[in-house]
């Protein structure tokens, strides 16, 4: 049986939900960026690569945090424990990607 949820955790899950998207913003921002700002780096085929990817993960983000939320808020209704996000560890190997890939067109055109 679903009962309410205390309004914090509501709010709380709200909080991160819109952490999360804003997270997904700038994710897709940075891909814009690196596009713009990149224009002299060479191979070209591989920054439009990291701009399309950003742009494409920061939809993904998007996408998961709306799924996160209504998970997060279907297991405080039924009282259960709030399930495991891979949202982190995800974004966290997409971060650790993009950075190399940057450092090493940057090395590359030194």
């Amino acid at each position: 049986m679903e009962k309410e949820p205390d309004y914090r955790f509501s709010l709380a899950n709200e909080r991160t939900f819109l952490a999360w998207i804003r997270t997904a913003l700038a994710v897709l921002a940075g891909g814009m960026l690196f596009y713009q700002f990149a224009a002299r780096i060479e191979p070209r085929w591989l920054v439009d690569a990291v701009a399309i990817g950003s742009s494409i993960v920061g939809g993904l983000v998007a996408v998961a945090a709306y799924c996160g939320w209504c998970v997060n808020q279907a297991a405080m209704r039924r009282e259960q424990p709030l399930p495991r996000s891979l949202l982190l560890p995800a974004m966290a190997a997409f971060s650790v990607t993009v950075c190399g890939v940057a450092v090493l067109l940057l090395l590359s055109q030194a």
